[in-house]
C-alpha cells in the first residue's frame, strides 16, 4: 500500500508540474542550441492551443531588443518550435525571452547564450570546458516495467546546471522509449515531449547550448538498427527535439559535426544504417561487408571530415563502445568489416588527435588500444545520468585495456576541460557524481596523440 501510495503521489506531482506549465502555453524550454559566431537557435515546445510564438532578444540594453516571429505550423498534438536568430555579434552575451500569444513567458531561470569568439588567425585557441554523458531515464510508473524504478536521482541535472561549461553533448539514450511508445508515431512523439518537459531538466537545458546524438532507446526499441519500421519518423522527431547544425545527408541519418576552439566533435549515427546485431560477422572466413555499423554514406563522410579537420582533438562521438576488447555487449568490434576499415583508415592516413566518446554501458571508463608504430587510441565511455547502473563483470572486471582509476560504477556525468598553450594542449576528463564530487579522472596531451 505504501509503495502504491508513493507512486500515486509521484504521478500527481508530475501532472501538477506539467499542468502549471501548460497554463502558460509552455510545455518545455526555452533553451539555445547551434550557437555559432553570428547565429543561434532558440528551442521551445508549446501547447496545441497556442496561436503565436516569438523570441525577443537583446545584448546589453533591453531597449535595443529585437523580435523574431515563428512562422511554422502550430496547433498539433506536439509543437516543438525552433526560431533562428541571425546577424548576431561575435563573443557577445544575449538575453532572450519567449513570447507566447503576446505574453512574455517567465520560466523561472535565466535564459541567455553567448556567441562564439572569432579566435582563428588572431589569438591562441581559448581554454574551455564542456559536459557530456548518456542514459537519462525518467520514471513514469504506469508505463514502466514492474519492480524497482529504473530511473535514479535526477538531481544530477541540477548539479550539471550549476557546473560552468561552454556546451553539453548528449551521447544517446537521451530519453527511453517504452513498449507503449515505439510502435506508433504518436508514441515516439509523446516520449520525446514528455521527457523533455521534466521539471528538473528545464534549468539545465537553458544553462548552456545543447547538442546530441542518439542510441537505441531514443531511436526506438532496444538494440534495433536499420530494420526499425519507424526509423524515418524517429529521425524527424529527433530533429524536432534537438538543435544540431545538420542531420545526415540526403534525408538519411542524423550525423553532423560541431566545433569549439580547437576541438571538433563528430556526432555520428550508430542506428539508422546499422545491421542487426545477430547478422553473421564473417562470411567465408572473412569479415562480412554486408554487416554495417555506420553505413557506406556515413563512413565516407566521417573519413573525409576527419581528413579535412585541423583540430587539435578530433572526438568521434557515438552511442556505443568502439574499442573495448572484452565487452560482451554492443560494440563496434562485432562489426569487424567496418571496424577494420575505420582502424586502417586512421592508421594509413595518420589522422592525429583522435579519441572516441561513447555512452550506453551504464558505467564510465577509459579504454586504451595500443597500435604498433602509432599513438594509442582511447575510448572514453560516459554513462549513466539517471538510468540503472551497470557494473562490469566477467572478463571486464580486470580489463587490462582500462586506464587505472577510471572505472565509475555510479550515476555520473563528464566534464571535459581543454587547456594549455599552443602545441601543448591537454584534454582532461573528470567523471563527476550526482552532487558534483569527483569519481574518476584521466587526461591526455596533444603530443600523445600524434
Amino acid at each position: 500500500m505504501k509503495i502504491k501510495s508513493s507512486i500515486v503521489i509521484f504521478s500527481l506531482l508530475i501532472s501538477i508540474t506539467v499542468t502549471a506549465q501548460n497554463k502558460k502555453g509552455l510545455v518545455s524550454g526555452p533553451w539555445a542550441g547551434n550557437v555559432e559566431l553570428r547565429t543561434a537557435t532558440i528551442w521551445v515546445e508549446v501547447t496545441p492551443g497556442v496561436k503565436a510564438v516569438s523570441v525577443k532578444y537583446y545584448a546589453g540594453n533591453a531597449a535595443s531588443a529585437k523580435t523574431v516571429l515563428y512562422r511554422g505550423e502550430l496547433g498539433k498534438d506536439f509543437n516543438p518550435v525552433k526560431i533562428e536568430l541571425n546577424g548576431l555579434d561575435m563573443n557577445t552575451t544575449y538575453t532572450y525571452t519567449v513570447v507566447v500569444d503576446g505574453k512574455a513567458v517567465s520560466p523561472g531561470f535565466i535564459t541567455k547564450f553567448t556567441t562564439k569568439d572569432l579566435w582563428q588567425w588572431r589569438k591562441p585557441a581559448p581554454d574551455f570546458s564542456f559536459l557530456t554523458g548518456s542514459c537519462a531515464y525518467f520514471n513514469e510508473p504506469q508505463y514502466d516495467r514492474p519492480g524497482k524504478p529504473y530511473g535514479g536521482d535526477s538531481s544530477i541535472f541540477e548539479t550539471m546546471a550549476n557546473t560552468p561549461a561552454a556546451f553539453h553533448v548528449w551521447l544517446g539514450d537521451n530519453w527511453y522509449t517504452r513498449e507503449v511508445d515505439y510502435s506508433t508515431r504518436w508514441g515516439l512523439n509523446y516520449r520525446a515531449s514528455h521527457d523533455r518537459s521534466t521539471s528538473v531538466l528545464q534549468k539545465f537545458m537553458a544553462s548552456m547550448p545543447q547538442y546530441s546524438i542518439w542510441d537505441d532507446h531514443d531511436y526506438g526499441p532496444n538494440d534495433q538498427g536499420k530494420s526499425y519500421i519507424l526509423k524515418d519518423e524517429s529521425r524527424r522527431i529527433f530533429m524536432n527535439y534537438s538543435c544540431n547544425p545538420s542531420y545526415g545527408q540526403k534525408g538519411e541519418g542524423i550525423y553532423s559535426v560541431i566545433s569549439f576552439a580547437d576541438v571538433d566533435i563528430f556526432l555520428t549515427d550508430d542506428r539508422y544504417f546499422r545491421s542487426e546485431d545477430d547478422m553473421a560477422d564473417s562470411a567465408n572466413g572473412q569479415p562480412n561487408p554486408e554487416k554495417t555499423y555506420f553505413g557506406r554514406m556515413q563512413m565516407d563522410w566521417l573519413k573525409n571530415a576527419l581528413l579535412y579537420s585541423n583540430a587539435t582533438f578530433k572526438v568521434i562521438a557515438t552511442g556505443g563502445q568502439i574499442l573495448n576488447p572484452y565487452s560482451s555487449f554492443e560494440c563496434m568490434k562485432y562489426y569487424s568489416a567496418e571496424y577494420n576499415e575505420l582502424m586502417n583508415f586512421l592508421a594509413t592516413d595518420k589522422i592525429k588527435g583522435v579519441l572516441f566518446f561513447t555512452g550506453d554501458r551504464h558505467h564510465s571508463e577509459v579504454i586504451r588500444q595500443e597500435r604498433t608504430g602509432l599513438y594509442p587510441l582511447y575510448d572514453v565511455t560516459n554513462s549513466p545520468y539517471t538510468s540503472g547502473v551497470g557494473k562490469v563483470r566477467g572478463e571486464e572486471l580486470n580489463n587490462p585495456a582500462r586506464m587505472p582509476g577510471t572505472l565509475v560504477e555510479a550515476q555520473n556525468f563528464t566534464r571535459v576541460t581543454v587547456s594549455g598553450k599552443k602545441n601543448e594542449r591537454v584534454m582532461k576528463i573528470e567523471f563527476l557524481g550526482v552532487k558534483g564530487e569527483k569519481l574518476g579522472e584521466w587526461s591526455v596531451g596533444e603530443s600523445e596523440l600524434k
